[in-house]
């Protein structure tokens, strides 16, 4: 198993904290925009994070078993039978015991015949990657990925983000890709995954089948090429585009954002994600509607195009963070 990444104490520090917070519940507003400011800050706060997530889900499968041994005492509250071991639990449990435990966790490697391997992109950042299996990968920016690939069964972990997937083909090894919103399943084919909440989750299928379970309902969706499905905390749809259509929506994989009609107040935020910048927007300017393709790259470019057309007007602040108001608007 991939170690921690070495990085500041301090990083590391606030890495676990927001690994073991988001393990906890769900982040509030606040907190949400507090820990995209902060993995913003370094390229290296994502990958940190994701490796802390990750050690806390290694951490239930070897830390009961180190309890039962008497290797780990852990104190009181945590003794008690529960659904998860957390890296919360680990806090309280002294500095030796956590001692002992990152070295067993940390050091003791993958199962036999088994690869782990992680990915993730910073703000402006694309990558593409081929996992051990022979599944080529590629991530839109602001995107975390752990795979684990097993002898009977290759699982991903995206935990926020946009990944597109050709799956190398092997029917004796699903291939399934978890996420806060939901988990599709594949023995290969070739699909597209986007999730930033706990209830969001939109999968596009080009090539094959999936099988897709949104965490907001307890149906599982049978897909097929052409076929995409937006889950929400609303609800479930699923479309049939067109292979022009599909390959628009897809645009992100050659740096581009493609708009037919969605509002400004859409568009905007497809931009600020990818750069990680706050926007603020009046609500006449964002009722405004979009349509072309555009850069991804070039933020301030798809702003200057927008002036005439729309008759809006934009500033940006000291902090990167941009507003936009129609020019009529004080």
């Amino acid at each position: 198993m991939k170690p921690i990444s070495r990085s500041d104490s301090a990083a590391e520090e606030q890495a676990s904290l927001w690994a073991a917070r988001l393990e906890g519940g769900t982040l509030d507003a606040a907190d949400r925009t507090a820990l995209d400011a902060w993995l913003a800050a370094s390229p290296s706060h994502r990958a940190l994070l994701s490796d802390y997530c990750q050690f806390s889900a290694d951490l239930e499968q070897v830390l009961p078993e180190l309890v039962s041994s008497g290797a780990v005492q852990l104190p009181d509250r945590a003794a008690k039978p529960a659904r998860r071991w957390s890296l919360g639990w680990l806090a309280g449990a002294g500095s030796l015991a956590a001692a002992a435990v990152v070295a067993v966790v940390l050091y003791s490697g993958a199962p036999s015949g088994d690869a782990i391997e992680r990915a993730a992109t910073s703000t402006g950042q694309r990558q593409s990657l081929v996992l051990s299996d022979g599944t080529r990968v590629e991530l839109d920016a602001r995107t975390s990925l752990q795979a684990e690939i097993g002898r009977s069964e290759r699982r991903v972990r995206l935990a926020e983000g946009q990944a597109y997937f050709q799956v190398s083909k092997d029917p004796s090894r699903p291939f399934i890709v978890e996420t806060p919103a939901g988990a599709v399943r594949v023995t290969g084919t070739t699909f597209d995954v986007h999730t930033e909440t706990p209830t969001d989750l939109t999968v596009s299928v080009v090539e094959g089948s999936v099988q897709v379970r949104p965490a907001t309902s307890n149906d599982v969706f049978a897909l097929t090429a052409g076929d995409v499905l937006s889950a929400t905390s609303k609800g479930t749809l699923r479309r049939k585009l067109s292979s022009a259509n599909l390959e628009d929506a897809l645009a992100w994989r050659q740096g581009m954002a493609v708009f037919d009609g969605q509002s400004l107040r859409t568009a905007l935020a497809r931009f600020a994600r990818y750069h990680g910048r706050g926007v603020n927007v009046s609500d006449a300017a964002a009722a405004k509607l979009v349509g072309g393709r555009y850069s991804l790259d070039d933020f301030d470019g798809f702003l200057a195009g927008l002036e005439a057309p729309l008759g809006i007007r934009w500033t940006r602040d000291a902090a990167g963070s941009v507003s936009v108001k129609l020019r009529t608007e004080p």
